[in-house]
């Protein structure tokens, strides 16, 4: 049985909609990721959501140089 995902952005999104959307895969252990601009036509990102937790911290740490 196939569920629909329910997608989710981040409250810290920019206005100018520059983001990306999580859900869980319902039954599974994975995080799926996609970008918000593109909604059902983007391509989705899947991880397991120990992978999906550690790269969620790096970025809480500053570990990737976003500028």
């Amino acid at each position: 049985m196939s569920t629909t995902p329910t997608w989710r952005k981040s409250s810290r999104s920019a206005q100018a909609g520059n983001c990306v959307e999580v859900a869980s895969a319902g039954g599974t252990d994975a995080a799926l990721v996609r970008d918000s601009k593109l909604g059902d036509e983007s391509p989705v990102l899947s991880l397991s959501e120990k992978a999906f937790g550690s790269f969620v911290s790096s970025v809480k740490a500053g570990r990737f140089d976003l500028g």
